[in-house]
């Protein structure tokens, strides 16, 4: 930080200073900063996505000077209020998840329709870079930015994300969420309690009575809810607490392909199918049990949840949940110019059985 930053961090004075009307759209970034007191680049840091190291007082004071000034970080602002742009920005949390390009294909061909162009970011799992991608995308204004992913438990977060996208939507934006409900924007959810518990009731059925369950972290909601509805589902189906296990580990492929070889590690016990919370995660089990000679679906069962396109090419073909991931994105294009302030659509689940488990009576594990 320069001796200027410094100078304007700690000083109450603008070295400058003139009158602004509020209801002027041609603000400036210097004007935003002399209306906070603040460097012209602590003023770039905190609105345009780069906010670390920007104290939270100043921070408050930029974005509180660019609400009041009607400051759009981007010069193609005129032309975006009018809504001439022509962009769907999307947010994902794991570019390597199947499970969001099938969701990024239904918004493309939504857009398509629409005339609209996609662009994509991702977030990595993180609340705090999902933040600050969101404030960049401001200063690019596209007509709808659409976070998909599950929320992650981090309540300033949230909180701080929640005011981005509402001074966004007051601009003329557009927002949509691929989430759990909860947050005062138009979401697409998908009913992950019901599909787990309807899954885990369908396997009570084929005879199965002792399972593993892998998930991830509790904090990523996705799987907490896919947790406890499978849980309950196998309660309401008379299977006792004592005959699952539980397993916590990363919500990605090589997480499943761990919490699978601890199960190993420990011993089996009799464990005759393990459910995985999502289909990678349940592709990296099934990985790790042919590691350790195991045959899936012949010595124990596998089930995911999701449906993604390599469920039905993996050998034996994954029992899982399937979710029209396609329909959601293609949903949330057509939710959002919606003017009912948070409008919600329920995406339904299916259970598709296919060979990973056969009924109990036929898999080696179960019989034993």
């Amino acid at each position: 930080m320069s001796p200027l930053d410094n100078r304007f961090e700690s000083d109450a004075t603008p070295l400058r200073s003139r009158a602004i009307d509020p209801e002027s759209p041609s603000a400036t970034l210097q004007d935003v900063a002399a209306e906070a007191r603040v460097s012209l680049a602590t003023a770039s840091r905190a609105l345009n996505g780069g906010s670390r190291g920007v104290r939270s007082e100043n921070l408050a004071r930029v974005r509180a000077a660019a609400a009041r000034l009607g400051y759009v970080p981007n010069a193609s602002a005129q032309a975006t209020a009018k809504g001439s742009t022509q962009t769907v920005a999307l947010v994902v949390s794991d570019v390597a998840d199947p499970y969001y390009s099938a969701i990024a294909a239904g918004i493309t061909d939504a857009a398509d329709a629409n005339g609209l162009v996609v662009t994509m970011a991702v977030a990595d799992r993180s609340p705090r870079r999902e933040l600050e991608l969101v404030r960049g995308l401001r200063g690019h204004r596209p007509q709808i930015i659409v976070l998909a992913g599950s929320r992650i438990d981090d309540v300033e977060t949230e909180r701080e994300l929640v005011d981005e996208l509402t001074q966004y939507r007051a601009t003329g934006g557009r927002v949509v969420l691929i989430s759990q409900p909860g947050l005062p924007f138009p979401t697409v959810t998908v009913d992950n309690a019901h599909g787990a518990e309807t899954l885990a009731r369908t396997m009570a059925g084929a005879g199965y009575r002792r399972y593993a369950i892998i998930c991830g972290p509790d904090r990523i909601k996705t799987s907490l809810d896919r947790r406890k509805g499978f849980a309950a589902g196998l309660g309401a189906s008379g299977i006792k607490r004592e005959d699952h296990v539980l397993v916590h580990t990363q919500f990605t492929r090589s997480g499943g392909y761990d919490a699978a070889r601890e199960l190993i590690e420990r011993g089996l016990d009799g464990i005759d199918l393990i459910f995985a919370v999502n289909d990678t995660m349940a592709i990296g089990a099934m990985t790790a049990l042919r590691d350790a000679g195991l045959e899936p679906g012949r010595d124990i069962a596998v089930a995911g949840f999701d449906d993604i396109g390599p469920a039905i090419d993996v050998v034996p073909a994954l029992t899982t949940v399937a979710v029209p991931l396609s329909a959601a994105g293609t949903a949330a294009v057509r939710l959002a110019p919606s003017d009912d302030e948070a409008p919600l659509i329920r995406i339904p689940t299916t259970v598709h059985v296919r060979e990973s488990t056969p009924r109990a009576q036929t898999s080696g594990r179960a019989t034993a």
